[in-house]
């Protein structure tokens, strides 16, 4: 079974609530809960994608259309919390909030070297 997607997501949530923590603790409460809501908004939706990626089929058509489904409620999710969090929490900080959910997508990236390393690892050329 391929863990890239929940290492991947595990790692967003660490380094989001590493860097607001280290925000909170640098800035006060309204930066660190900013970058904390921004973090979440990155790791919430990149789950439900996750989690519609990896449920079993039998179809192998049916992984395209998962991923389409997931991709869009990714979206959709990430406009609503965005919209929650604007128009619901006071006081906040914009460039902390933005802050916090780069710095978490960014992570997405890593699960490409943790893929390659797996890759690596299972390489299998017939004993030769």
């Amino acid at each position: 079974m391929d863990l890239t997607i929940p290492r991947v997501l595990w790692w967003q949530f660490v380094v989001g609530a590493v860097l607001a923590a280290a925000l909170w603790g640098v800035f006060g409460t309204v930066v660190g809960s900013s970058a904390l809501l921004g973090s979440l908004i990155a790791v919430i939706p990149n789950a439900f994608l996750g989690l519609r990626i990896m449920a079993p089929r039998r179809d192998p058509g049916a992984l395209k259309q998962a991923a389409w489904i997931g991709e869009i409620g990714k979206l959709g999710l990430t406009v609503l919390f965005f919209t929650l969090v604007f128009t619901q929490v006071t006081p906040l900080s914009a460039a902390a909030l933005f802050a916090g959910f780069i710095v978490t997508q960014l992570v997405t990236f890593s699960g490409l070297l943790m893929r390659h390393g797996q890759e690596q690892e299972t390489d299998n050329s017939n004993g030769s």
